[in-house]
């Protein structure tokens, strides 16, 4: 064979760098090793899960948008193995979020026992301040960019506060005030007409008392 006709492997020895040749071994010999072959059935019952107890407690936590069914195929993998059925749950979270969480993005909690679910609305805090805003219904399809601009009272922020105090790392409820008035800033509002980094400054200095509870 001449040089033109040898492969591009042969006419350049150094590409054999480039090349990692691993030698075939054999299988260790493993005595607790299951053959998929001879012992299917056994294989396939050893790394089947276990199934689920009916009257176990399970809950499960969704994101949805309020008053809108959402599409079944985003709930089916978390609640189809609970033997629920993600159209009627979709329809339930609908109705359960249509009176206050309109348009809003909210946290929702199914508690399914005996394949029964309880719907409750587990609000974030820029959700808990959207609400306060009190803003006219939109359609959230034909409307975007939507800028959260209005203005709340510190009194608002305050209640926001203590709904949101049990999941808050704060030891006072000036702590969570701060934590709130901080997720103002992020939505875009103001407080009693000021910004809400201000408030935060006064209540640092001591010029705005918070409640202790």
């Amino acid at each position: 064979m001449t040089q033109a006709h040898k492969p591009k492997l042969y006419q350049n020895p150094s590409l054999y760098s480039s090349f990692i040749f691993v030698p075939f071994l054999p299988p260790p010999q493993n005595p607790n090793f299951i053959s998929t072959t001879k012992n299917h059935s056994l294989f396939h019952h050893l790394t089947m899960p276990p199934k689920l107890d009916p009257s176990q407690i399970v809950e499960v936590y969704v994101r949805v948008t309020g008053g809108e069914v959402g599409a079944a195929s985003s709930l089916a993998p978390k609640i189809g193995p609970l033997g629920l059925s993600p159209k009627k749950i979709g329809e339930d979270i609908a109705k359960e979020t249509a009176k206050d969480w309109k348009g809003l993005r909210v946290t929702v909690k199914l508690t399914v026992q005996n394949r029964q679910a309880k719907v409750a609305v587990v609000p974030s805090a820029a959700a808990l301040v959207i609400k306060a805003l009190k803003e006219p219904e939109r359609d959230r399809k034909k409307t975007k960019n939507i800028k959260h601009n209005g203005n709340i009272s510190l009194d608002d922020v305050i209640e926001i506060a203590k709904i949101m105090k049990p999941r808050s790392m704060a030891k006072e409820l000036a702590g969570t005030v701060k934590e709130i008035l901080g997720t103002c800033v992020s939505v875009g509002c103001t407080v009693d007409g000021k910004d809400p980094k201000d408030l935060q400054q006064e209540i640092n200095d001591g010029d705005v008392e918070i409640p202790l509870e």
